[in-house]
């Protein structure tokens, strides 16, 4: 948290913005990219072996080929969960900074009177920094959730290519538990064991929800109500294709595409409602106006005394006690 205090003519003055993004943030963001980058990239996290049954029909569906041969493939997936909220973020917060620049008058000096920041700059790397945190987040639960279960994809005996004979599979409902039943290639081997949650699906989500929620929050439409739910139903409908794709091509079951949308939608939901408060801009600290001058506070007993109207008579003690208002009861209290 850094504390700000409001200088002459809006300006806000902090010490801690940049201790907190270099000590805090930084370190923060680089663990989680160094940590999804040990969950895609390296074996530090085994995946969970799971048994199968013989001739399992769930899981004996042809193999789809290689990722890049997709209808979604993973290039076209990333491109466009890193492109969409990028422009959708620069030009919302630009037409917001020409269209109503005083609402972004306030700066930030970091020190002394030599480092400002303008506000339209603050937004936009908070949100993209946010997002990109968000991310990197969304994959390490999805790969985690998939090193956890270990759960077969539908093209899974496809890939393991089990010696029946020797595993005696003289009945579809034997189970087979050896690690060395599949005689497949290993790395596809172990990619056909990462099916749930679909990554694809978690991350195509938590990019349209984050979009979807900064089109609703910040966008301001005149003179039609059509574009915003146009944008949103769009941008909801890519990621659910990206879903739908993956299950047609026997890469995914429907319970990890289901469980993909829900994690990547909690992520965001969660990010932009109690992270970045929904993108609102930030209250600028009035200084505190002084207390107000009361009457004196009569006597407990007459709080709950009714208001009556009542004639003004002179005594010698309303005379000293200075000018008086026509029509107030004085009781000489002090």
């Amino acid at each position: 948290m850094d504390r700000r205090i409001v200088g002459r003519g809006g300006v806000k003055r902090s010490k801690y913005i940049v201790p907190c993004f270099l000590f805090v943030e930084l370190v923060i963001m680089a663990g989680t990219v160094l940590l999804a980058y040990y969950f895609e990239y390296t074996d530090t996290f085994p995946v969970h072996v799971q048994g199968f049954f013989c001739f399992d029909k769930a899981f004996s569906k042809p193999h789809p080929g290689p990722e890049d041969d997709s209808r979604a493939p993973p290039v076209l997936v990333y491109s466009l969960v890193t492109a969409i909220p990028t422009v959708t973020i620069l030009l919302g917060e630009l037409a917001s900074f020409f269209t109503k620049p005083e609402a972004m008058q306030e700066k930030t000096i970091v020190t002394a009177d030599c480092c400002y920041f303008n506000p339209l700059l603050r937004r936009i790397v908070r949100f993209l920094g946010v997002y990109s945190f968000g991310l990197f987040t969304t994959t390490i639960f999805a790969n985690a959730g998939q090193v956890v279960t270990g759960n077969q994809t539908p093209h899974f005996l496809s890939t393991c290519r089990p010696n029946y004979t020797a595993l005696g599979c003289h009945s579809p409902l034997q189970y087979i538990t050896e690690r060395r039943a599949c005689t497949g290639n290993p790395y596809l081997i172990t990619s056909a064991r990462k099916s749930f949650p679909s990554k694809d699906a978690a991350l195509s989500m938590y990019s349209a929800v984050y979009t979807v929620m900064y089109i609703t929050l910040v966008w301001r439409t005149k003179g039609t109500r059509l574009t915003k739910p146009i944008l949103c139903l769009t941008v909801l409908s890519l990621a659910v294709l990206v879903g739908i794709v993956r299950v047609a091509e026997y890469r995914n079951h429907w319970s990890d595409a289901l469980a993909g949308y829900l994690t990547g939608g909690a992520i965001a939901a969660f990010l932009v409602t109690c992270v970045i408060n929904n993108f609102q801009q930030t209250q600028s600290q009035l200084p505190p106006l002084p207390p107000p001058v009361h009457p004196p506070r009569p006597e407990p007993s007459l709080l709950n005394m009714p208001m009556v109207a009542m004639p003004c008579v002179e005594s010698p003690l309303e005379k000293l006690s200075g000018p008086q208002v026509p029509g107030v009861l004085y009781t000489g209290i002090t």
